[in-house]
């Protein structure tokens, strides 16, 4: 969330010594790629893929797809190593598309979350034992690969320990970057695949920085080496300023906090700046301690886990509003389920089947990373730059909002994209799933947005159904149906 970012405390600005280290960093990726197709006969790429390949994982039910978990460095310097968790297409795996799925924090882990309790093909039990299937699935449509990024979030790691202490966003798309290199040189049955990159939260700064990172690379060479189509987001944050005066004015119109407490925030925060005065932190503090009351931030009409229902919760700021606090959930759906996780993922026998935690890393795995989320160095103020260029480019952007989030909602969403300018193609219209309205969608020229009614921040856990019919459309390059 971009609304007091505390420990956000150097904003990454593009200078011409940025640009400079932009053109050496891109040299040297180049120089990567011509070392890895000397160095990669086809006997060492198929022995690298068998080490990955997953035969099974503890309590699985069976399945027709292949599994591919493992790790790929990122920089053998420093010895950062990143993981990750390929999930095959359920039909047709050699035709279909690769989506990268990223999740925010920042320092949250997609294994914990898009794999475990949004998109991926299993959902953990309550014992946290065995896994039973998730019928809506995106790798139903596509070849989705989760990876936990940065280094220290999940099973990836570093060797150098400072590295957990001066992560940023330039250095996480950096790194990103290099991963899909190398990892394609392991895969290279994805070189020429339709490529698309999704996540959510802060993902909407490391989906649309890493897609630049790309776009710059692809550029830069005779032929595009990762066929990069597009990208969807999903709850993002997007624009410090816009987000900030979004979500306040959420918290009021959702009657979350009061006429004159949204009146002390409204006068007493400038959100063009990072850190804010006392009045700003002491207005902001009143709503989320005496106002909010025992809510789930993250879906403001559902339960929360009660096993995290403390005082403590409340009363403690933190940056983000609670990024790790569970993110909770609506009826029907079991409101504890990152705690299911951690316990499965600290399995010897899960991380075993996984090919995790080789090195044995010095820290229970968890879903999100005190560490990295309080020592966040550089945090681009807007995306909104980055869109303008990639809309250009022509690459196919769709944004989605849950809309009973409160930490990054829809009007964070809305006033940041309608600072695009952007000429709209079909008009706002509802869109439909299984017959009733799925929320409200507007087709821009090269930009879609669409809301998800009754989601909460992770819109594939509340709604997975009608994520699944987003997620479909978007990857088909279809709008969303009329009725």
């Amino acid at each position: 969330m971009a609304i007091i970012s505390k420990n956000d405390n150097t904003l990454f600005f593009f200078t011409p010594f940025f640009s400079f280290l932009l053109s050496i960093n891109l040299f040297l990726i180049s120089l990567l790629v011509i070392i890895c197709s000397a160095a990669a006969p086809s006997s060492t790429v198929a022995n690298e893929q068998l080490r990955d390949r997953i035969s099974s994982l503890p309590g699985q039910p069976q399945v027709s797809f292949s599994q591919f978990s493992g790790y790929v460095t990122v920089n053998k310097t420093h010895g950062r190593a990143l993981f990750y968790w390929l999930t095959e297409a359920t039909n047709d795996p050699d035709r279909r598309p690769l989506v990268l799925w990223l999740n925010g924090g920042p320092g949250c882990s997609s294994i914990a979350y898009g794999a475990s309790e949004e998109i991926g093909p299993f959902r953990i039990n309550k014992t946290g034992s065995s896994l039973y299937r998730n019928k809506h699935s995106w790798n139903k449509v596509a070849n989705i690969l989760f990876l936990e990024s940065p280094a220290g979030v999940g099973y990836s790691y570093t060797n150098k320990s400072s590295n957990l202490k001066d992560s940023g966003d330039e250095r996480t798309a950096q790194d990103a970057l290099v991963f899909m290199i190398k990892w394609i040189f392991r895969f290279p049955q994805y070189k020429h695949r339709d490529f698309y990159i999704s996540g959510e939260s802060y993902a909407g700064h490391y989906v649309p920085q890493l897609a630049k990172k790309i776009h710059d690379y692809n550029k830069a060479r005779q032929e595009p080496f990762i066929s990069l189509k597009g990208f969807i987001v999903g709850n993002a944050v997007t624009d410090n300023y816009f987000d900030s005066l979004g979500t306040v004015t959420y918290w009021w119109s959702h009657s979350m906090i009061s006429d004159h407490t949204y009146q002390s925030i409204i006068s007493g925060c400038n959100f063009t700046i990072i850190d804010n005065s006392p009045s700003c932190d002491a207005a902001i503090s009143y709503a989320m301690n005496h106002e909010f009351g025992y809510i789930d931030q993250y879906s403001i009409y559902t339960p929360a886990c009660r096993a995290v229902l403390t005082t403590s919760n409340y009363t403690t700021q933190n940056i983000r509003f609670k990024n790790t606090l569970l993110r909770r959930r609506v009826s029907g759906y079991d409101p504890c389920t990152e705690n299911y996780a951690e316990s499965y993922y600290n399995r010897p026998e899960v991380q075993k089947a996984m090919h995790a935690n080789s090195t044995g890393i010095p820290y229970k795995w968890t879903a999100c990373s005190d560490l990295l989320i309080k020592n966040w160095k550089d945090s681009q103020f807007s995306m909104l730059p980055i869109y303008k260029e990639l809309i250009a480019a022509g690459l196919r952007i769709w944004v989605f909002s849950g809309d009973t989030d409160s930490v990054v909602p829809v009007t964070a969403t809305r006033f940041a994209l309608n600072h695009l300018n952007l000429t709209i193609k079909t008009r706002w219209y509802p869109w439909y799933s299984s017959g009733q309205v799925a929320g409200w969608t507007e087709v821009y020229k090269g930009l879609t947005f669409a809301t998800i009614r009754g989601a909460g921040h992770e819109v594939p856990l509340f709604q997975p159904k009608i994520a699944f019919n987003l997620f479909r459309a978007f990857i088909a390059g279809k709008e969303l149906p009329k009725s």
